[in-house]
């Protein structure tokens, strides 16, 4: 299979599992014989499951999407794929948010109740435009759930994005943007908050330039940034593209207690490492 048609297949992502499903249910009156239905149900679930040729470009310099003290979670500086699949073009993506408030528990409880997003120092904090470049899709009015920061939670969370799954890209990035650069890559900023978005498709934006603000949309357990690079604009046909922030600097020997190792690779923050990221000019700047 080309690269070509590779790309052409993992696009139709959401189209191949909506077709296993309709199979299964379309199967079961019809008492069709296995020898039969087995090959078919195969057949989509393979499709499903191409993805795009992977990305065999060196890392690329951008700046960092935020501003102030962060902690990075599920980085490429600590494995690839870094969320453990390299469906959406999140092969090298990672995930940041404030560190944990001392005192704060690290092992998930069994409450059934959990924290509103708006309870995490992360929720509302500007998200900002890595590098120069245009709007090439822009959703915000997902809304903003709850999080799923104990073990009942993280159970419904599980569930949920099953269902998210079937519904393509869009239900698991939440609220995004993506924006097209100069040198052909296309960087993603996912789980924003709702109603927070200042561009839309079109506009011209310039590094450092606000965004939107961190939220908790689509496939979230708690309010953060996801962050990833890519080939193409559309996450299902892309591949992710290695990256390095040029304005991240890490806090020497502090790590986020219960969330990682620590230490760096490649220019990003390794699971746990805390880094800091200066203000520069342009930052916050409206659209």
């Amino acid at each position: 299979m080309t690269g070509a048609v590779r790309r052409a297949v993992a696009r139709r992502q959401t189209a191949w599992i909506w077709l296993f499903f309709t199979a299964v249910v379309a199967s079961l009156p019809l008492d069709l014989p296995t020898p039969v239905v087995l090959p078919v149900l195969a057949g989509l679930l393979s499709l499903a499951h191409v993805r795009p040729p992977r990305s065999t470009r060196e890392p690329v310099a951008v700046a960092a999407p935020v501003r102030g003290r962060w902690v990075a979670l599920n980085s490429p500086g600590s494995s690839v794929p870094s969320h453990g699949v390299r469906a959406y073009g999140q092969a090298f993506a990672v995930d940041v948010l404030h560190p944990r408030p001392a005192g704060a528990p690290v092992a998930l409880g069994w409450s059934l109740r959990t924290l509103a997003a708006c309870d995490h120092s992360s929720f509302g904090e500007p998200v900002l435009a890595v590098a120069d470049g245009t709007v090439v899709a822009a959703g915000g009015g997902q809304r903003d759930h709850r999080a799923r920061s104990t073990w009942p939670g993280l159970l419904c969370m599980l569930v949920e994005g099953s269902v998210r799954e079937a519904g393509g890209a869009r239900w698991i990035l939440g609220n995004h943007v993506v924006l097209q650069h100069d040198d052909q890559t296309f960087s993603a900023y996912a789980h924003l908050r709702r109603g927070s978005l200042r561009v839309r498709p079109g506009d011209q934006v310039e590094s450092g330039q606000q965004l939107a603000e961190v939220g908790n949309s689509g496939n979230s357990s708690e309010p953060h940034l996801h962050f990833q690079l890519m080939d193409r604009a559309v996450p299902s046909a892309a591949a992710g593209v290695p990256f390095r922030w040029t304005d991240a600097h890490v806090v020497a020997g502090e790590v986020d207690a219960g969330r990682g190792p620590g230490g760096e690779r490649g220019g990003v923050p390794a699971n746990g490492q805390v880094f800091v990221v200066p203000s520069r000019q342009g930052a916050g700047k409206p659209a």
